[in-house]
C-alpha cells in the first residue's frame, strides 16, 4: 500500500515540485495551501507524513501543529521552513516535530529525511500493540487504556504481551506457562488465573470492555467484542 502524505505549502509551485518529486518515488499525495485546509483535510483521513510549511495563511504552521498534536502524537510531522533560525526549529520540535528542512532545499535532502521518519515510524509501529483503545508499547513498556496509564509488573507484562501477539487464539495454561514463565517452571498451573486476575483488575477500567475472556475447560483468549 502506498504512504500517504500531505503536503501543505503555499507556495503552489513548491507544493507542485513536492507533489510530482513524492509522486515519482511511490508516494500518493495531497496539496492544500492554508492552515485551516489543511487542519480540515489532516481530520478527513489517516496520513503516513505531513510535510508542514512554517509560514502559512490564516494559520500558521506552528499553531497546526500545536493541534494536531493535542489530539495525535504519531503521525510524522517535518516542518519547511524559510527562517533558518534556532527558535522556529525549537518550536516546532519541541510541539513535537519529527525533523525540520530549511528552504531553499535539495530535494534528494528531503526525500532522504522523508524515507528517514517513514522507516523510524514503521520500527516504533512494529513494537506496539493494540487491542480496541489499549496500547502497549515493548520498547518503552508503556501501557494505557484511553487517557489512563497502567502500572504492570514484569510479569504482568509479559503476560499480556503475549496474550496481544495471540490475539483471537484461544491459550491453554500449558501454553502461557511455557511462553511467559518458561518450560523450567514446574509450579502449580493456576499461577496462570492468578495473574490473569490481576491483569484485568487493572485493565477492566469502569466504562470499558473486558479484554481477556475464559473458555472454560481450556483456558483464555484476548480479544475486542464487537
Amino acid at each position: 500500500m502506498k504512504k500517504r502524505v500531505l503536503i501543505v505549502e503555499d507556495e503552489e509551485k513548491i507544493a507542485r515540485v513536492l507533489e510530482l518529486e513524492l509522486g515519482f518515488e511511490g508516494y500518493d499525495t495531497e496539496k492544500v495551501y492554508s492552515g485551516y485546509d489543511a487542519l480540515e483535510k489532516y481530520r478527513e483521513g489517516n496520513w503516513d507524513l505531513i510535510l508542514l510549511d512554517v509560514m502559512l495563511p490564516e494559520m500558521t504552521g506552528i499553531e497546526l501543529l500545536r493541534r494536531i498534536r493535542s489530539a495525535d502524537s504519531e503521525t510524522p510531522v517535518i516542518m519547511l521552513t524559510a527562517k533558518d533560525s534556532v527558535e522556529d526549529k525549537v518550536s516546532g520540535l519541541d510541539l513535537g516535530a519529527n525533523d525540520y528542512i530549511t528552504k531553499p532545499f535539495q530535494i534528494e535532502e528531503l526525500l532522504a529525511r522523508v524515507r528517514a521518519v517513514l522507516r523510524t515510524k514503521q520500527t516504533d509501529d512494529a513494537s506496539v500493540l493494540k487491542a480496541g483503545n489499549l496500547i502497549l508499547n515493548e520498547q518503552t513498556r508503556e501501557v494505557t487504556r484511553g487517557t489512563y496509564e497502567i502500572d504492570l509488573t514484569p510479569r504482568e507484562f509479559d503476560l499480556l504481551v503475549y496474550l496481544l501477539k495471540n490475539m483471537r487464539q484461544v491459550l491453554n495454561r500449558e501454553q502461557i506457562l511455557n511462553a511467559v514463565w518458561g518450560y523450567d517452571y514446574y509450579g502449580d498451573t493456576n499461577v496462570v488465573d492468578v495473574y490473569i486476575r490481576y491483569i484485568r483488575k487493572k485493565i477492566d477500567l469502569e466504562g470499558h470492555a473486558s479484554l481477556i475472556h475464559t473458555v472454560r475447560g481450556v483456558g483464555y483468549v484476548l480479544k475486542v467484542n464487537e
